[in-house]
């Protein structure tokens, strides 16, 4: 059994680069200037990987100084769970320019070595469990400090149908995005794609090739390999990593999206500009669709994306990836053929091929997926059997909390009626649970029900999102 401290990744040389002479401080500038300085290095850093696609940076780790950890320290959540090292945010916090100091020289002398991550798993609607990685938090402090030097470069880079983790971009951007190719362009297809075990299957050594197309400074890239093989503690025994990034990290999102853009995104981006039909991909991190005018090109295209993930150690998963008909004359055609109109999921959405009140016209039609309805509704039941005893004053707030949470994300149009029914079952089973502290366990009766609902109201259901079409011409 090793222990939480065991080094996985190779012990790595000094790099040629002492202390020079008392020149690396915590600070030689003034506290206020510092803080000042970093965000115009690293604004600069953007302009320039703008300006010039193929440049290569050469020197990034200079930018990695206390002024820059510091401020990755503020902005990681106070409530994180602790990493193999059992060290909390307060907790680090405590001498923490000492701490930083200490910190920075270790990374640019090469002696900094990140820590094994604290796998825990956490159930999926289908019984199984979804891994989580959970760094410590010292490498937690690095690797969002690296994500802000990277940030800018990448940004310049990534493409616009890539949404998933991208600064002022949302999962409701994508889904505006996919809404309006739907209903706006000449579609009448749609690749419903799933990559299999996408976080755990990443190679390695394609991802240190695609790092090295716009990083040139080695440093950085061999502290982005050894987060990639610090390894993973289970049990109290530590596994090495020879492939994938665990989910959790915080520069495990962008170094996906690094991958997909090289894989996925200039694959179809290249395809698009030799096909006289519509192709069009919207992506939110590995999770996307793609749309296309003919079914000819979408069986295609299905075809060659197996074979190019498979050339990059991905695959596609096989049950889960449908070619289907779906768009504005969907319905019209699956009817001459006899065939049902097929639906789709997409970040939490099922949608389907449905029809204006109004006029009868197409209309995209989204509500809450089954799925995500299921789960929510067994974490609340679940919860509420824990807090059966506790005061109702305090278990109404929490409930308000979560239902207001749950709207905030799924109150778009055409989903009023599934919140309303998502609404009444989750005020269905609080009263049941209360139901449960009656040693007879009698039903209430309605009067007694309704005088509950009046004097613990939950949230109406709201709208909260535009139509699709409206916020994505905005942007």
């Amino acid at each position: 059994m090793k222990s939480a401290k065991t080094r996985v990744t190779p012990v790595e040389s000094m790099e040629g680069r002492g202390e020079a002479k008392g020149k690396l401080v915590p600070r030689n500038v003034r506290r206020t200037q510092s803080r000042g300085s970093t965000p115009t290095k690293l604004e600069r850093v953007g302009r320039k990987a703008t300006k010039d696609k193929g440049t290569k940076f050469n020197n990034l780790m200079c930018h990695i100084d206390v002024s820059l950890l510091e401020q990755a320290f503020r902005r990681l959540s106070k409530r994180s769970a602790a990493g193999v090292d059992g060290v909390t945010w307060s907790e680090y916090g405590q001498g923490l320019e000492a701490r930083l100091t200490d910190l920075v020289r270790r990374i640019h002398r090469g002696s900094y070595h990140p820590q094994p991550v604290r796998r825990v798993f956490i159930p999926k609607p289908d019984g199984r469990q979804r891994p989580i990685g959970v760094p410590a938090l010292e490498d937690k402090i690095v690797q969002q400090a690296v994500r802000m030097v990277l940030e800018p470069i990448y940004e310049a880079m990534f493409l616009g149908f890539s949404y998933g983790f991208r600064p002022r971009r949302s999962a409701h951007d994508a889904l505006d995005a996919l809404a309006y190719v739907i209903g706006k362009k000449r579609t009448d297809w749609v690749l419903d794609a799933d990559i299999r075990n996408f976080f755990d299957s990443i190679d390695h050594g394609w991802m240190q090739k695609f790092i090295e197309h716009r990083i040139s400074d080695r440093r950085l890239v061999r502290l982005l390999m050894k987060w990639l093989k610090a390894g993973v503690m289970e049990e109290g025994r530590v596994h090495e990593t020879q492939e994938g990034t665990p989910q959790g990290g915080i520069i495990s999102p962008l170094l996906a999206n690094i991958y997909l853009h090289y894989v996925l995104d200039l694959w179809v981006q290249a395809g698009r500009k030799h096909s006289k039909r519509g192709i069009y991909l919207v992506r939110y991190a590995d999770d996307f669709v793609m749309a296309f005018e003919d079914g000819r090109d979408a069986k295609v295209v299905r075809a060659a994306l197996a074979r190019r993930l498979s050339s990059f150690g991905l695959q596609l998963h096989e049950e889960k990836t449908r070619v289907l008909r779906f768009g504005r004359f969907a319905r019209e055609r699956s009817a001459k053929l006899g065939r049902k109109v097929e639906s789709f999921d997409f970040l939490g959405f099922t949608h389907v091929c449905g029809k204006d009140p109004s006029n009868g016209w197409f209309q995209l039609v989204r509500f809450t997926s089954k799925k995500k309805r299921q789960r929510a509704l067994m974490e609340v039941s679940s919860e509420l059997r824990r807090r059966r005893h506790e005061d109702a004053r305090v278990t109404h707030s929490w409930l308000s909390a979560v239902l207001r949470g749950h709207f905030e994300y799924f109150a778009v149009p055409t989903n009023e009626h599934v919140l309303k029914r998502f609404r009444r079952h989750v005020g269905n089973a609080w009263m049941r649970q209360l139901q449960r502290r009656s040693q007879n366990g009698r039903r209430w009766s309605v009067e007694k029900s309704r005088h509950f609902e009046r004097k613990f109201p939950l949230p109406e259901v709201e709208i909260r999102h535009p139509w699709p079409e409206v916020r994505f011409a905005t942007r």
